[in-house]
């Protein structure tokens, strides 16, 4: 549930929920949903950035359509959420993103991750924005259509081999044309392998690829 309002660049505001770390925070990290919105899976990734002492936030990307949309992982509810996407507002997802970094950026270093949907907008963030130290995107399929930005920060990117969304010719294109992205593939692992919620839950591609963006926002953020 958000629990702060931000406003973008364009005057839309917008939700958002906030996790502080317990200590002085060694910086912080702005965490994109999938098609689900802010829900309970990515209001948990922001708690377990602000255990690692971090400030989380995560904006509530689709409240210029719907305010507060929040969904489940069952058939009928994936269905609803993919309509929020039939054509996506890239545009504003990043003004959104920037109001959220924006309103964090007085802690120190900014890092962003997205899942799904939201690896893309990470990925875009990290590319046309000023503020991020590093950028991790999980799974994010339209990376591919933006593949030839370059990002302004170090920029991991993760994979299922097993995902039926993303093929591997997209992986390789998006690796072929970003060598200065690290692309990662986790065998058996299929869309939406980091998450606990969902049936296609994989804990061992989770883990590795948690351990490796954790890694990665110490080395560049603090």
């Amino acid at each position: 549930m958000p629990n702060l309002t931000l406003t973008a660049s364009d005057g839309h505001t917008l939700g958002a929920y906030r996790a502080d770390p317990a200590t002085a925070p060694r910086g912080a990290i702005v965490v994109i949903q999938e098609i689900f919105g802010v829900n309970s899976h990515i209001r948990s990734i922001c708690d377990r950035q602000a255990e690692l002492g971090y400030v989380a936030i995560a904006p509530a990307l689709f409240d210029r359509t719907q305010r507060d949309f929040q969904s489940g992982y069952s058939p009928e509810e994936i269905e609803r959420a993919r309509a929020f996407i039939t054509n996506p507002d890239w545009d504003s997802f990043v003004r959104d993103t920037d109001a959220a970094r924006a309103a964090v950026a007085e802690v120190g270093k900014v890092g962003i991750i997205g899942f799904c949907m939201g690896g893309t907008v990470a990925f875009i963030g990290a590319t046309r924005l000023d503020g991020f130290s590093a950028a991790s995107g999980f799974y994010g399929g339209s990376i591919e259509t933006f593949a030839d930005e370059t990002p302004r920060c170090p920029t991991q990117l993760h994979y299922g081999s097993k995902d039926q969304g993303i093929p591997m010719s997209n992986v390789d294109s998006v690796r072929a044309r970003r060598s200065d992205c690290d692309v990662y593939v986790y065998e058996g692992a299929d869309h939406g392998f980091h998450c606990d919620e969902r049936a296609s839950f994989h804990a061992v591609a989770s883990k590795e690829a948690w351990a490796r963006t954790v890694a990665f926002f110490s080395e560049h953020i603090g």
